[in-house]
């Protein structure tokens, strides 16, 4: 029998950090940060074709996974995909210019914001159907066990698709197989317009790893340091051979389903004083400055050059061009 979810904190001192990945995790929050209020403002702007659904909020989970991760491990993401991405390591010209369509993006185009994806860094894709990423993230972990490298694979997913039949029957089979993979949830609290307690029947996702034989740990996902931590543990047993988990990071999405959601469902003073109280970016600054291991001039520094990339990063997908009518039927499968 499988004991019940384990709480985790951070445990490691600040001092005990390398330096690069103390700046490793403040580049890639700020970065999908800004990337993701970027597209925010030219989707408004009418510029983005498609829906959106932004990142804004969770950065410290993908930050403190991808920390752990090689190039050479896959991810299969959610239709809230970008912040994934970007901490895979994709590169944000390709990312922007997929974003706007054009031919330049990182699947020329095609995939829009809910099909990004970038085999080069293990970016297996973003998805459209909720729960369509547990056997593909699941089929990835048994193509790296019978290869017999030491590979892992992440399936990141939310609260609400831990209710669709995907999730058991993938973690049925990686349980009975033993399979490298992470099933990562992101508890952002809403199912789309619904809040996860009215529809899940267990307090914490993590409690469902019970029913397959496998650990299941629960973390603040707004603190970096407990994701990275907690996920490292993880990874390690899963390269290690013995098998796959649950991570469950308490989150909250602090923008609306989509951009535009007119938010019927809850109150603006709910998600600002979440914002306030939660917000990964500000936490690790805090405490980063009170432990003396960063300065402000080093943070102004990092979110300066990203501010940089950004830039540049738009710059070349508004003057991309669109992908050729040609093309249309290039890259398919069948």
């Amino acid at each position: 029998m499988c004991a019940m979810p384990e709480r985790k904190e951070a445990v490691l001192p600040l001092t005990g950090y390398d330096r690069e990945a103390l700046k490793f995790f403040y580049e890639t929050m700020v970065k999908i940060r800004n990337f993701e209020l970027t597209v925010e403002k030219y989707f408004f702007e009418g510029e983005i074709p498609g829906f959106v659904h932004l990142y804004i909020g969770e950065e410290a989970i993908a930050t403190g996974v991808m920390a752990n991760l090689r190039k050479s491990d896959y991810i299969q993401s959610t239709h809230r995909g970008h912040g994934h991405t970007i901490a895979k390591g994709a590169d944000l010209k390709h990312m922007m210019a997929e974003l706007f369509g054009k031919s330049t993006g990182c699947c020329k185009g095609k995939g829009g914001s809910m099909h990004i994806a970038d085999f080069s860094v293990g970016m297996l894709g973003a998805n459209g159907i909720v729960g369509g990423g547990f056997t593909m993230a699941t089929g990835a972990a048994l193509a790296q066990k019978m290869q017999k490298t030491d590979g892992v694979s992440v399936a990141f997913f939310g609260d609400g698709a831990s209710n669709r039949g995907t999730f058991h029957e993938a973690a049925n089979m990686a349980a009975v197989w033993k399979l490298p993979v992470i099933f990562l949830c992101e508890n952002n609290q809403w199912a789309s317009t619904t809040p996860y307690l009215t529809t899940t029947s267990v307090a914490d996702i993590a409690d469902r790893a019970q029913g397959y034989g496998m650990p299941g740990v629960i973390v603040d996902g707004n603190d970096v340091f407990a994701v990275y931590e907690a996920a490292k543990d993880l990874i390690d047993r899963a390269r290690r051979g013995e098998g796959p988990c649950i991570l469950e990071c308490k989150t909250y999405r602090i923008k609306g389903h989509f951009v535009g959601d007119p938010e019927m469902y809850r109150t603006k003073k709910e998600v600002q004083q979440v914002l306030e109280e939660t917000d990964p970016i500000p936490r690790f600054e805090k405490k980063v400055l009170d432990a003396g291991v960063m300065t402000r001039e080093e943070l102004d520094s990092i979110a300066a050059r990203v501010n940089k990339e950004l830039n540049e990063a738009l710059e070349y997908a508004r003057t991309s061009p669109e992908p050729e009518v040609s093309a249309l039927f290039e890259g398919l499968y069948v």
